[in-house]
């Protein structure tokens, strides 16, 4: 198989909702430059050097089929690999359940396996004024759109997540358009994410934090969207 894999952990039970004990497989690649991005050894797919060979790691998840109960698929951008929708089949037909992270910018490739995966978690990267800033590259507002509602209307069950940056919601008119344009009513579950700035793509950044202070009364300000708004630290 063609699939780039930099990385895997291969016991975790904070990566999988309500602590399923899981795997959590990075391929390699993306196409985005967030400055924030704590991955940034696999955004080059061409820059791993020793990726891990695909059979073996099928090999690893039959051998751990009693101890495992989920697989991830991270990155990167996983839905940058061409093989992932049969990648996915087989780790299915192991029995697993499985968890897509995503940056929602590709929903067609999102489409094709939507209808495999039983949890995705997308990640809003800012609000709407602030997208290809925080994204390092120009993106399509309307396939962020079409992602979201993809995942709203198709996936058994989804999260939303934002690490957030002042540089990127600097007035609380960010947080409003980014509860109603983006996610929009009916959301089930968004999360704040405060960040981590060890090993990120752009040190050099200045990036602008929040207090969990703020974070709180931005809280309030998405619950008149979104069925529940969780910090995550």
């Amino acid at each position: 198989m063609a699939m780039i894999i930099g990385g895997i952990i291969k016991f975790s039970l904070v990566d999988y909702p309500h602590g399923l004990p899981c795997a959590v497989i990075f391929t390699a690649g993306c196409n985005l430059r967030c400055p924030f991005c704590h991955n940034a050894q696999l955004i080059d797919a061409s820059s791993v050097e020793s990726p891990l060979d695909t059979e073996e790691v099928i090999a690893f998840l039959k051998q751990r089929q009693n101890l495992l109960q989920a697989v991830v698929f991270s990155g990167g951008e996983p839905l940058l690999q061409s093989d992932l929708i049969d990648y996915i089949r087989m780790v299915k037909d192991l029995g697993y359940k499985v968890k897509l992270d995503t940056n929602g910018t590709m929903p067609d490739k999102l489409l094709s396996v939507i209808d495999l995966v039983d949890y995705v978690a997308m990640d809003i990267k800012a609000s709407p004024q602030h997208y290809s800033e925080a994204c390092g590259v120009n993106v399509d507002l309307g396939k962020i759109k079409e992602s979201v509602n993809i995942i709203k209307t198709r996936v058994k069950d989804y999260e939303f997540r934002t690490t957030v940056f002042k540089n990127f919601f600097p007035t609380d008119n960010d947080f409003v358009e980014t509860g109603i344009v983006l996610l929009g009513n009916g959301t089930k579950r968004y999360y704040l994410q405060q960040p981590r700035l060890e090993h990120v793509f752009d040190s050099s950044f200045p990036f602008e934090l929040f207090s969990r202070e703020e974070l709180e009364r931005y809280k309030t300000v998405l619950e008149a969207w979104i069925g529940e708004v969780c910090l995550r630290t």
